[in-house]
């Protein structure tokens, strides 16, 4: 099981290169294939909030829409967030990212931003490097 970190989505959505193209290989790899995949639920308004300008409250809605057709929402609870409190990383967006990857079962985390998560407590892999492994 993998968790989708908000960036990953956001670089397919807006296309935004060289990152979209690994990550849009694996999300569809994702829709298609074995692998179970997460995002956190406050990345969905993250995404909403930063994809709206450039494509539209429809297209961002239909976006997250068609994705949770196949991606599940990692479920948290107060536990989860006060777990996210603790952790020492740089950005607490990140921690509650690694709060929510705990809390489906996560065994790796999805992301671009590797180097935020190095002092996190699970495997963290780029889109690319998802790919070769899982794949």
């Amino acid at each position: 099981m993998i968790l989708l970190d908000t960036d990953v989505l956001i670089d397919v959505a807006l296309n935004r290169g060289p990152y979209a193209d690994p990550a849009a290989e694996l999300i569809d790899r994702v829709q298609s294939g074995p692998i179970r995949a997460f995002v956190a639920w406050h990345s969905l308004s993250n995404f909403y909030y930063l994809v709206r300008p450039a494509r539209g409250d429809a297209d961002a809605r239909s976006f997250l829409r068609e994705l949770t057709s196949f991606v599940l929402v990692a479920p948290t609870r107060t536990e989860d967030f006060q777990y996210a409190t603790t952790l020492e990383m740089g950005d607490f967006e990140d921690a509650m990212q690694v709060a929510a990857a705990r809390s489906c079962g996560a065994q790796i985390l999805v992301t671009r931003n590797g180097k935020d998560y190095r002092t996190a407590p699970l495997d963290v892999r780029s889109p690319a490097e998802a790919l070769e492994d899982l794949f």
